[in-house]
């Protein structure tokens, strides 16, 4: 068997202080476009702890989009190997991506992605539906999830009847409702003002505070990164750099 192929059938320890939680080795994505080969992704090699805070920079075309497409198993690379909490998740099929998405992921969009004629408590509701939870319990575990940020009193209330900033915040409740390892946040404060936009990620440090999770951020903008524990710049489908941020602490 050739060293790639035991690399790809290995399944690493399950995360610890030892072993990362996201490990990206030579990750390759290659999109071909009218003929040509477009390379989005050249060779990314990273690393992401349990309970870390991680902003994902870069300008538009950089890579950082392709590469969360792919930590979050929305996408797989052209060659490379990603291990998810031990699991290479490379090899996995189409319905176990889905399932890994399920019970390990959290997503957070820039548009909220809301359903417009549903309820806060409902939007929230969704995934534990999917997750199979019996409805009696569906609505106790969905309040506490607007609870943690700070809507419970706005359960009823329909997405046009909330500011942006609130729509956000129960858009980060549904991802975190299933207490998932990672939340993926993509350009969260996009569409968001200045104040909206450190609500927002103030919730993002509660949530890795007080609950450990991992949360990565995409983002173009230094006062968000700024929230974060370590900033991963990209560029041309490369790692630039990788800093701590210094004294960072919650803000």
């Amino acid at each position: 068997m050739a060293v790639s192929e035991l690399a790809r059938a290995s399944v690493a320890p399950a995360a610890s202080a030892a072993y990362p939680l996201i490990r990206c080795r030579a990750i390759v994505k290659i999109y071909p476009l009218s003929g040509v080969e477009v390379h989005a992704l050249r060779g990314i090699d990273l690393d992401i702890g349990k309970q870390e805070m991680i902003a994902i920079m870069g300008p538009s075309g950089s890579g950082k989009s392709t590469l969360m497409n792919i930590i979050g198993c929305m996408d797989k690379q052209t060659s490379g190997d990603y291990f998810l909490d031990g699991v290479d998740v490379s090899t996995q099929f189409e319905s176990e991506l889905a399932d890994t998405r399920n019970r390990k992921l959290g997503f957070v969009f820039q548009r909220y992605n809301l359903l417009a004629r549903a309820t806060a408590l409902y939007n929230v509701e969704l995934p534990l539906f999917y997750a199979g939870m019996s409805g009696a319990k569906t609505g106790e575990v969905a309040l506490a999830a607007l609870d943690r940020v700070g809507l419970k009193d706005f359960a009823e209330h329909w997405p046009n009847q909330m500011s942006g900033g609130q729509q956000q915040r129960v858009a980060i409740a549904r991802a975190i409702v299933k207490q998932p390892l990672v939340v993926m946040a993509d350009e969260p404060t996009g569409a968001l003002d200045t104040a909206s936009s450190k609500d927002v990620m103030q919730i993002f440090q509660k949530m890795h505070r007080e609950q450990g999770v991992t949360v990565v951020v995409i983002t173009h903008e230094p006062f968000v990164a700024d929230f974060c524990q370590r900033k991963v710049v990209m560029r041309d489908g490369k790692i630039i750099s990788d800093d701590r941020t210094p004294d960072w602490h919650d803000m």
